[in-house]
């Protein structure tokens, strides 16, 4: 079983998500579909990916 991420982890990471997003300006589609594409093939678990997938598009 993997072990959560702390606050501090969490929080990092989305301040830096959130500056690669800015510093990318319009191409920032593109720049998440492929750390989308990266994180997949990191994570090696389809399945898993396609859960998360689902996870991200509630309540938008």
């Amino acid at each position: 079983m993997s072990q959560s991420m702390s606050v501090t982890d969490l929080e990092r990471v989305y301040d830096r998500l959130a500056e690669a997003i800015d510093l990318t300006g319009n191409d920032s589609e593109l720049f998440l579909v492929k750390l989308a594409l990266l994180a997949a093939e990191a994570l090696n678990d389809a399945e898993r990916f396609d859960a998360l997938v689902e996870c991200a598009v509630q309540d938008l």
